[in-house]
């Protein structure tokens, strides 16, 4: 059966419309121990979804937080929220005690739903707070999702009541339904609502650049609390009448992962640079069979074009850089697939559904091949920062949206990252980039993974630094690093100090934030 043709406006409409299309084709599944159908999958959210209306009194606009590993349990409930007009805030179920209580208040949830081992620091956090905690557990395929512990509450004036998915009014384009937080690199995490509209033009995005169709399928290896995983991962897959498969283990395992591939079927798969360094390391030492794969996806940091060449030589698929942020339900740009187009290694590709500018600090565009800030404006983009007028008046000046980052567009297109504005290093006047540094590191045989970042100097202001992890067996010294980088980099950007260790700070994506590392190498001059 085909998929509909005219453009729904809330993810809520296009995930319907992908289960009325293939209602029997696989949409997740837990390798060896569960599989759900569209239609399956469809069923259960609603009743879900009822039961959070009816019993739990969430209305439209209420929050519901939800933490827990990638599991069938969080899929449905994520999707059971936003289909009672809830608005989903999924935290990282890591996250410290002290951390629940400031993001369980700071996105103003009301009920806070984990798995049935439940989090003990966040249900102290709820609990300090007033909130109600729920467990949710699905025992077997037919269902319902057990929800222990959801208060009853009489419905209210407006409320949904009854508990029947039938009961349930209509998704709205301008509803809230996700709240999330920006990793808060250089300041204090900033809460981003996204609306329907915006995770809809989202997925209609990704589904077009990628080509997904329901004969797709992918593992999800990066955790669904951030929009890489949730948009691109899950949500587009699913849209698209396509299947997920999600780890036994609830987050990526690098032991499990082809067999999961094999098992599932998978076509293609999204990861961080980080990930797809610990897949190659495996293929390094031990190979595999490997499915037939249409492309490998790479974003949410730089993927350096030695690491991509390698990618594609060991699994025989082109790998596509992309571009993301929350502030725009995750894509922005990407590479084409090889039949629309060519990949740029370094580049990461061209705009997807929306317009993309670089302007100079006036908001003027700057000429092609010249830097300036990367700015973005589409239905996928957040209307504003929750209660942050200052912010907003930042982010959204000119009539764009202001990503932050330093790039340059040639005349195909293509955008590359220059990087982050606050992270490139100032040395004596001389501007960096970090991310050809590491690109350069990267190059080098012996290093595994690399990271270059700016610290505090007497004579010029910031000088640069790096750390890398060697390969597996590579004895390599800090001279070998240092004398590569000084046939390929200008003077000044050769690093003054090179650290060589075992291991990198990471955040939860995987992703690897100069500053936290700076601090981790470096004492700091100042608190």
């Amino acid at each position: 059966m085909a998929m509909a043709t005219t453009e729904a406006t809330t993810l809520t409409a296009l995930l319907k419309e992908a289960a009325a299309a293939f209602p029997t084709r696989r949409a997740v599944a837990v390798p060896g121990r569960l599989e759900l159908t569209h239609a399956a999958l469809d069923a259960l959210v609603d009743a879900a979804a009822a039961r959070l209306a009816a019993d739990a009194g969430v209305l439209p606009g209420h929050v519901v937080a939800l933490s827990f590993p990638n599991t069938v349990e969080l899929v449905i409930m994520f999707l059971a929220v936003i289909r009672a007009r809830g608005v989903a805030a999924p935290l990282n179920p890591a996250y410290t005690q002290e951390e629940f209580e400031f993001y369980l208040s700071d996105s103003e949830a009301r009920l806070l739903v984990t798995d049935a081992e439940g989090n003990a620091a966040a249900q102290a956090a709820a609990a300090k707070l007033g909130l109600a905690h729920a467990a949710a557990s699905l025992h077997d395929a037919a269902g319902p999702v057990h929800l222990a512990g959801l208060p009853v509450h009489a419905p209210e004036n407006g409320s949904h009541g009854g508990g029947a998915a039938g009961s349930l009014s209509p998704n709205d384009p301008s509803d809230v339904a996700l709240f999330l937080h920006t990793s808060g690199t250089t300041s204090r995490p900033k809460g981003v609502p996204l609306k329907q509209r915006n995770l809809a033009a989202s997925v209609r995005n990704i589904r077009s650049v990628y080509r997904l169709a329901e004969t797709d399928a992918t593992v999800v290896v990066l955790p669904l609390f951030h929009v890489h995983g949730l948009l691109c991962a899950l949500l587009s897959s699913l849209a698209s009448g396509a299947s997920v498969a999600l780890p036994a283990a609830g987050r990526f395992s690098a032991s499990t992962f082809w067999a999961d591939m094999r098992a599932s079927g998978a076509t293609w798969y999204t990861a961080v640079p980080t990930i797809h360094q610990i897949i190659l390391d495996r293929h390094a030492s031990r190979q595999e069979a490997y499915p037939a794969l249409r492309f490998i996806r790479s974003c949410s940091a730089s993927l350096a074009p030695a690491i991509l060449e390698r990618l594609e030589a060991a699994f025989s698929a082109p790998v596509l850089e992309a571009y993301a942020m929350t502030e725009a339900s995750h894509l922005m740009t990407s590479n084409p697939l090889p039949e629309d187009g060519p990949r740029k290694p370094g580049s990461v590709g061209r705009a997807v559904g929306q317009e993309l500018a670089v302007l100079d600090e006036e908001g003027r565009l700057v000429a092609a091949g010249s830097p300036g800030e990367v700015c973005v404006r589409g239905d996928n983009v957040t209307a504003g920062y929750k209660g942050n007028p200052e912010a907003n008046e930042a982010a959204f000046r000119f009539g764009w949206f202001h990503t932050g980052d330093i790039g340059v567009v040639d005349d195909q297109g293509y955008v590359r990252l220059v990087g982050r504005i606050k992270e490139l290093i100032n040395r004596g006047g001389e501007k960096i980039s970090p991310i050809e540094v590491d690109a350069v590191l990267l190059g080098l045989p012996g290093v595994a993974q690399a990271v270059s970042f700016g610290v505090p100097d007497d004579k010029y202001g910031e000088e640069i630094n790096c750390a890398v992890i060697p390969r597996d067996g590579s004895a390599l010294r800090e001279e070998e690093v240092l004398a590569h980088c000084r046939r390929n980099l200008a003077s000044f950007k050769v690093p003054k100090k090179v650290f060589i260790t075992d291991d990198l700070p990471k955040t939860a994506t995987g992703k690897i934030q100069r500053r936290i590392v700076a601090q981790h190498f470096v004492q700091p001059t100042s608190a």
